[in-house]
């Protein structure tokens, strides 16, 4: 198979159902968003850590779900999706790493060690993927709404392993000034 087709080359490009459309499209936004945090989560691990990658392997999938997801606008029902048990999942590995860490008090500055700090990234383009997805979901019928709510869940867990790794690996969370 080449990588390479050239079908791309004015800027449209297929989705699963070979549907063309334009790569500005809000569906390919969407699914292209999810990729890129896909990508800063693959770039996280290892932590060091072997329960946040298992973790962030099991995330890794989901959002990879999510991309075949958004990019199928006619799914079928044997097709792969995220389910609300996924968002259920996540808060429950929320509510596992948060008891390990201080209550937060006040808004922290992202970064910290090399895995928080890459964590905290991973985080803000969730939040970018998220926003749109939900442009997605606002032009289009067929959108996973579940997806739409994992990915905001997904920023919190974020959010949470970066404090928790950072916790692990002693180093301290900085407050804004203000």
């Amino acid at each position: 198979m080449k990588i390479y087709t050239r079908r791309g080359d004015e800027g449209q490009t297929d989705l699963q159902n070979m549907d063309r459309v334009s790569k500005a499209s809000p569906r390919i936004e969407a699914y292209g968003n999810v990729d890129e945090v896909n990508s800063l989560v693959g770039r996280v691990r290892p932590t060091g850590y072997d329960d946040v990658d298992e973790w962030l392997a099991a995330v890794q999938n989901h959002l990879h779900i999510i991309q075949a997801d958004f990019a199928n606008p006619e799914p079928d029902d044997d097709d792969p999706v995220v389910r609300d048990e996924h968002v259920e999942t996540i808060e429950q590995w929320i509510d596992t790493a948060d008891e390990e860490l201080e209550p937060l008090t006040a808004f922290i500055l992202p970064g910290g060690g090399d895995a928080g700090a890459r964590l905290h990234h991973a985080r803000a383009v969730c939040r970018r993927a998220e926003r749109r997805a939900v442009v997605l979901l606002e032009e289009e019928e067929s959108v996973n709404e579940a997806a739409v709510s994992y990915l905001n869940r997904l920023s919190d867990f974020l959010f949470v392993l970066a404090r928790l790794v950072n916790a692990r690996d002693g180093v301290p969370e900085e407050n804004p000034t203000y």
